[in-house]
């Protein structure tokens, strides 16, 4: 399976809409599976320094050069996370999806998984999708999703820095 916004589109994907125009109440609060992709004609530019927030005292800022050798080129994906439901059933894709804009607007993670795209400038332009899916099936769907991306692009999408594992 090719991995880029046409597929997605048409395996289910929903929302595509840019971080500046996304109204995060438009988005569900199920669980699923989210993307970031990079709008046409978008051209990667780094910042010296994340715009994102620490986490457990880490600092998010990479080299240049570790973050240029975690670029793929033609790849319009950027990054696959999930939103499962959250020990209290509480979390989901609005949740999620609200704490990682949050996160690259410098508030501190719970998490800081897609930490590379808030090195990134323009990310207002940067696009949000997501797939609602039933909690049982979204470890799934995104390790498939990562696989599917290897399997085009020869590594992960460029702020996956794990790949996801089916958890039994």
């Amino acid at each position: 399976m090719m991995m880029n916004r046409k597929t997605l589109k048409s395996d289910g994907f929903a929302g595509f809409r840019s971080f500046d125009s996304l109204e995060i109440i438009r988005v569900p609060q199920g669980t699923g599976v989210f993307a970031v992709l990079r709008p046409n004609e978008f051209e990667p530019h780094f910042l010296k320094i994340s715009t994102a927030g620490t986490f457990k005292k880490k600092n998010p800022t990479l080299p240049a050069a570790a973050i240029l050798a975690e670029w793929v080129d033609g790849a319009d994906i950027l990054y696959l996370g999930k939103a499962g439901p959250g020990s209290k059933g509480n979390r989901g894709l609005r949740n999620q999806i609200k704490e990682f804009l949050d996160f690259g607007r410098g508030r501190p993670p719970g998490h800081w998984d897609g930490r590379l795209i808030w090195q990134l400038t323009h990310t207002d332009e940067l696009i949000m999708a997501w797939k609602e899916l039933p909690a049982e099936e979204v470890n799934q769907a995104e390790a498939a999703y990562h696989a599917a991306f290897i399997a085009e692009h020869g590594r992960l999408p460029y702020a996956n820095l794990v790949q996801a594992k089916v958890r039994n």
